[in-house]
């Protein structure tokens, strides 16, 4: 009998979408493929709170929070002893999994997960071996930064791939600026979708998909919007997720 697949999300301690982490668990597990949390320290990492409450959005509110079906699956999630208890980015060996998955999130404090040097070094492990990995909204960012030394590009130098709009990251900034100033701004200095277009062999490569207005859901995942090229699977924002999180399973099972 075949082992069961194994996946890894790797996230930051704190500050990670909750729609693009506790979702795709859910639905991974549904599909009895178990789910491996890792953190800098080990210790059970947590949300970006202001997703979850919507707290300080104001008028903005009922937009740009985690939907309710994110907020509940963020609840079970706090539960499951995965997550309770992740394993260390020092103790992951890529072998002993059957993919990848990068989650966003837009929070400051997701910088030590976008910038660690340890998972930039994985996520080149999983493109040389040719393992499912999917990366969502500010998790492309994660990949474009993983510089093979083999070839001194990105792992995505040669592959077609999406990531937040320069337009959806503006376009929060801008209608929250004035209480929450750059919260929306990763790097205020940059871009997603610039900094992911730079390590491109050719622009032309970046997809932006259908206008992002509609969140796809269970029974709607034509909404959503995704790029596969080979073992590499993209997508822009938690209103892609339930495509996202689908196309990624059908990888990890085929």
């Amino acid at each position: 009998m075949k082992a069961k697949n194994k996946i890894l999300i790797p996230t930051a301690r704190y500050g990670f979408d909750p729609s693009e982490v506790a979702i795709p668990w859910k639905l991974l597990t549904e599909n009895q493929i178990e789910v491996v949390f890792a953190t800098p320290d080990g210790k059970q990492p947590a949300a970006d709170r202001l997703m979850l409450t919507g707290e300080k959005l104001g008028i903005w509110k009922g937009t740009l929070r985690a939907r309710i079906d994110a907020v509940l699956a963020y609840n079970d999630l706090q539960s499951a002893t995965e997550f309770i208890s992740p394993i260390k980015y020092d103790e992951i060996n890529f072998e002993n999994f059957d993919g990848l998955l990068l989650p966003g999130g837009h929070d400051k404090a997701i910088r030590e997960y976008l910038e660690s040097s340890q998972l930039q070094s994985l996520v080149v492990k999983f493109f040389n071996a040719n393992k499912p990995v999917a990366a969502i909204c500010h998790g492309v960012v994660l990949a474009a930064r993983s510089i093979d030394p083999k070839t001194q590009h990105s792992v995505i130098h040669q592959y077609k791939t999406t990531s937040l709009l320069k337009s959806q990251e503006r376009l929060a900034y801008n209608l929250t600026r004035l209480w929450l100033k750059d919260y929306y701004l990763t790097y205020p200095e940059t871009t997603v979708e610039t900094e992911v277009k730079s390590v491109l062999l050719n622009a032309n490569q970046f997809r932006r998909g259908p206008l992002p207005l509609a969140k796809d859901d269970r029974r709607h995942l034509n909404r959503g919007f995704v790029v596969k090229d080979r073992n590499y699977l993209s997508a822009r924002w938690p209103g892609d997720v339930y495509q996202f999180s689908n196309e990624f399973i059908k990888m990890i099972l085929s």
